[in-house]
């Protein structure tokens, strides 16, 4: 889906980004710095989702169906993590086990399939990172977790310079896309949040790979591994 759009990117050069010549600034930002712990369920998927992104899914288990309208009903959200082990779908005899650093969602939108099943849209708005993990006597995955005061939609803005210009055009063809079109994203191209989460999001990696973006902390740090990742895949088209 996004290869193609790397091929737009025609003045792409790694060397011009090297570690001396990115300029940044002091940043009055805790990166590690977290709430108070709090607990929140847990959907488990083979996904990893950033603040601000978006995600369809379909629901039909028993245990998400209830969840999904507790929800919807206390106007509450949950957390999505990335599996380390298991299914979606739990079968007797198995477990899960999850990532540790997952992101907080909330319910935008839900409908009834086609296929009769229960369809809602999701989006994230913080990450948070887990503490304690259980499953609860309705099988659905309960956490401890806290959240980052930083890694957050509406926290405060790092402001975008010229330096990533490459990796702004290029989230743009991202979202030029109808498959990204669709999701109908907010994107803030002034943001260095922003630019990190929906490219770590839409640039065709891994999801172990994307999970290690969503686990750090620093804003900077992710947006050169990225820069890296983009470089990698372009010499590879």
């Amino acid at each position: 889906m996004v290869l193609d759009c790397f091929n737009d990117i025609v003045t792409w050069r790694t060397s011009e980004h090297t570690e001396e010549q990115i300029n940044k600034p002091q940043l009055q930002i805790d990166y590690h710095a977290m709430t108070d712990m709090q607990e929140i369920p847990i959907f488990p998927l083979r996904v990893v989702m950033f603040p601000g992104g978006r995600l369809d899914l379909q629901i039909f288990e028993r245990r998400y169906l209830d969840l999904v309208s507790h929800c919807m009903r206390n106007d509450n959200g949950f957390g999505i993590c990335l599996l380390k082990e298991g299914e979606e779908t739990i079968k007797e005899g198995t477990k899960q086990t999850i990532h540790r650093t997952g992101t907080y969602v909330s319910i935008v939108d839900w409908d009834q399939l086609e296929n009769t099943l229960l369809g809602i849209t999701v989006e994230g708005s913080s990450k948070f990172r887990v503490e304690e993990c259980w499953q609860a006597d309705s099988g659905v995955l309960h956490a401890k977790v806290t959240f980052s005061d930083t890694d957050s939609v509406g926290k405060e803005m790092i402001l975008l310079d010229d330096q990533f210009a490459a990796l702004a055009d290029l989230l743009q063809n991202l979202e030029n896309h109808p498959l990204v079109e669709q999701k109908k994203l907010t994107i803030d191209y002034n943001n260095l949040w922003d630019l990190g989460w929906r490219l770590s999001e839409l640039i065709p990696i891994e999801v172990e790979q994307q999970q290690q973006l969503l686990e750090m902390d620093d804003p900077w740090e992710r947006i050169e591994n990225i820069e890296q990742l983009v470089s990698d895949l372009a010499n590879e088209v």
